[in-house]
């Protein structure tokens, strides 16, 4: 049985628009897996930290799952929430 990640290679090797896509929207998904993960480590639930940023649970669900860009100011707002700051990586590094 193949892994999940083989089969994502495969499907990625196999058709060149799929992976151009793919690699668009790697920065959004790694953006999402350190929203998720600075969550985790501050020990909060999605509600709680909704609560700490004064909405609701939906909306960082809808951060969470990547499917549309938060506003900048609303990923300062979790950072802070977090007990994080943002860190801008200047382009081509």
């Amino acid at each position: 049985m193949k892994s999940a990640l083989e089969l994502r290679d495969k499907q990625l090797a196999a058709n060149p628009e799929l992976r151009a896509e793919y690699d668009r929207l790697g920065p959004v998904y790694e953006m999402v897996r350190q929203l998720i993960s600075a969550r985790k480590a501050a020990g909060l639930t999605q509600a709680s930290l909704a609560e700490r940023m004064g909405t609701q649970q939906s909306v960082i669900a809808r951060m969470e799952n990547g499917g549309r860009l938060p506003s900048f100011e609303m990923v300062a707002r979790y950072a802070r929430a977090t007990g994080r700051q943002i860190a801008l990586v200047p382009a081509g590094n």
